[in-house]
């Protein structure tokens, strides 16, 4: 079986304080949410901004 890797680089703000939780078999999770914006000028010309959360789980 192949391993996959993917690798994602998410520049924006933290919306909370990590909860980092233990595990069994002594390796801990934290978990967060990024919001990452991106601003754009609609068909008016009008600047927009488009905000997006992201659940984060990292081990």
């Amino acid at each position: 079986m192949s391993t996959l890797k993917n690798k994602v680089q998410l520049i924006g703000n933290v919306g909370n304080a990590p909860e980092i939780t233990n595990l069994e078999s002594g390796k801990k999770v934290a978990k967060f949410s990024i919001a990452t914006n991106e601003f754009y000028k609609n068909s008016e010309g009008e600047k927009q901004q488009d905000t997006q959360w992201h659940n984060i789980v990292a081990l």
